[in-house]
């Protein structure tokens, strides 16, 4: 999955950082759509998401053991 392959190379990201990178090579993706795969990614146990500051949220993967 690319939203794995980014954070695995580039480490932890904010949402909109991440949705920029991505908008780069997926030009038909919505922040609605990345906020829906990000909530499945969390609950399937593969990255974190925790809030920053009002409005940014940092996306990091989970390393599996």
């Amino acid at each position: 999955m690319v939203i794995i392959e980014l954070l695995e190379s580039k480490g932890p990201m904010t949402d909109m950082e991440l949705f920029n990178v991505l908008k780069e090579t997926h030009e038909d993706i919505g922040f609605r759509t990345l906020n829906q795969t990000l909530m499945k990614m969390e609950i399937e146990g593969k990255i974190h998401v925790s809030s920053l500051t009002r409005g940014k949220r940092r996306v990091e993967l989970i390393k599996q053991k």
